[in-house]
């Protein structure tokens, strides 16, 4: 049970670079890249929809939100396009400065955004 979880979490995260990749690629259609760019975006973003403090609901939404936006995306980037990007993520590891610049991006993206709120609200 426990090596089927792990080759999962293991396959899931193949997927996120493939799209990652597939996002860059000109075969993928552009309606394909925003969805993909936000599937990939909420699987690096350390801040979840539904916070996983909250028992049973904070688990389920990465367990279901972030699988059907994958599959979702999949049925939206041509089949060779994923293929060839999939076997390309198997390969490509991100450096330390790829995967940091990533976490910087996302946090201010979600600065910026609760900035957006704060003056939304209190202003």
């Amino acid at each position: 049970m426990l090596d089927k979880l792990k080759q999962w979490a293991k396959d899931l995260k193949i997927m996120i670079s493939a799209i990652a990749i597939s996002l860059k690629d000109s075969r993928t259609p552009w309606y394909a890249k925003v969805i993909g760019g936000l599937v990939v975006l909420y699987a690096i973003s350390p801040i979840d929809l539904i916070p996983d403090f909250i028992p049973v609901l904070g688990f389920l939404d990465d367990v279901i939100l972030l699988p059907v936006g994958i599959y979702l995306t999949l049925k939206l980037i041509p089949q060779k396009v994923i293929v060839e990007n999939k076997q390309k993520a198997k390969t490509i590891a991100p450096s330390k400065q790829q995967k940091l610049a990533g976490l910087l991006f996302i946090f201010l993206i979600w600065f910026l955004l609760i900035c957006l709120l704060w003056r939304v609200i209190f202003s």
